[in-house]
């Protein structure tokens, strides 16, 4: 399965618009993070599985998600009400509550990729205005395999960024 993951556009709707004409059809899901800034109603998220985050203030947005395609579930939330700003504990248990595979977050900004406890945690960077060390606007595209996952982070102009990829036996 291939699944796109973008986060933290803060209201750049122009560069979700890009990604969906890019992609729609090439991977067999996309996921948003939180943070769009954009109306719950938007039709941009009949692409998207989404989630709010703490500067999308439209209630009918919803405050995790968990998805299951194929032999993967998937645990989707923006992460502030998971403080992981200050690591992944709380977030890892909520994870292994709901059973998850792969944990999708957004929040911090920054292209995050690791595997712990039989879980794989994707944080996409963003998209708009990164932080932290390697500040290029991101996403995030993963390949889940039977036996691996294959994560690459693409800048907006939709190139590899070479240093952020990563892989991971399953």
């Amino acid at each position: 399965m291939k699944y796109l993951v973008v986060s933290d556009n803060h209201g750049d709707r122009n560069i979700l618009v890009e990604i969906v004409n890019r992609y729609v059809g090439m991977v067999d899901q996309m996921f948003h993070c939180g943070d769009s800034e954009l109306e719950a109603n938007d039709e941009l998220w009949n692409h998207f599985t989404v989630v709010g985050g703490n500067c999308d203030y439209d209630p009918d947005y919803k405050a995790e998600q968990i998805v299951t395609v194929g032999d993967d579930i998937i645990y989707l939330v923006h992460g502030h009400r998971s403080n992981v700003r200050f690591g992944l504990t709380m977030l890892s248990i909520r994870a292994q509550e709901v059973g998850a595979t792969i944990a999708l977050f957004g929040h911090i900004h920054q292209a995050v990729a690791e595997y712990d406890k039989n879980i794989l945690f994707v944080n996409p960077g963003s998209i708009s205005q990164p932080r932290g060390p390697v500040q290029i606007p991101s996403y995030a595209i993963i390949d889940s395999e039977n036996e691996k996952y294959h994560v690459q982070f693409y800048n907006r102009a939709h190139q590899p960024i070479e240093e952020l990829v990563a892989d991971f036996e399953r």
